[in-house]
């Protein structure tokens, strides 16, 4: 029993003096982290607030603005890819969101997947001279969106209709659009004031003159859309 009690006091004064040597620098690594948490926080500078919205003319942002597509493959599993580098512009006033349009350009021939080669097959030539491509083929035509009429359906969202032109065939599509955010970027990013949206609508292949393997590829087409605009 006394051999145990001269354990315990023995590591109780080690334990004592490891606190007393390592005081100074917890001390100095407190200190550190107090004045971290006073230096001022970061915020994004866009912001899901209509009053942030500018009035007038914007640009499609080329860099951030996307238009993902997604099929069902044999069954399985869903298969997405994408088309960037869109370009385009919108007008809107927050006080009239009803009377905005929009019209963007998406450059088919940059498709982008996973796999280059099944980006390779979707834009390969006919396999037979004078024949039609499985998919777009080498040199397709830019598809378009323009809309003809906005229905607000909420306090950030609405049905933005129009027309889709693509593979040469123009056929009428819903966009269910929602607000995002807006607000102006930093000087040090160019300065300038932002607004985006996220948007999400489905179309049939065949109804473009795209019906190349359905139903092994499903026709249903699910696209969502992420649009990113800077004003003029």
């Amino acid at each position: 029993m006394r051999r145990t009690l001269a354990l315990t006091a023995a590591f109780g004064l080690a334990a004592v003096a490891t606190a007393l040597a390592t005081a100074p620098i917890l001390a100095q690594g407190g200190g550190s982290r107090t004045q971290s948490a006073q230096a001022p926080a970061m915020e994004a500078p866009g912001k899901r607030d209509a009053s942030l919205v500018r009035a007038g003319t914007y640009q499609a942002d080329p860099d951030h603005t996307l238009v993902e597509w997604q099929v069902g493959h044999l069954g399985f599993s869903p298969y997405f890819g994408l088309f960037g580098d869109i370009t385009g512009t919108l007008q809107i006033d927050p006080k009239a969101p009803e009377k905005a349009s929009v019209s963007v350009t998406i450059p088919v021939a940059k498709v982008t997947t996973a796999s280059a080669g099944l980006t390779a097959h979707l834009l390969a030539k006919p396999k037979e001279a004078g024949g039609k491509a499985d998919f777009f083929g080498p040199t397709p035509a830019d598809a378009t969106f323009v809309s003809t009429a906005v229905k607000r359906k909420g306090a950030d969202e609405a049905d933005v209709m129009g027309n889709l032109t693509l593979n040469g065939i123009t056929r009428p599509v819903t966009l269910a659009a929602r607000f995002y955010g807006a607000g102006s970027m930093p000087p040090q990013m160019g300065g300038g004031d932002n607004v985006g949206f996220e948007a999400t609508t489905k179309i049939k292949r065949s109804d473009f003159g795209l019906g190349f393997g359905v139903p092994m590829v499903s026709d249903e087409v699910q696209l969502k859309i992420a649009a990113a605009f800077t004003h003029k």
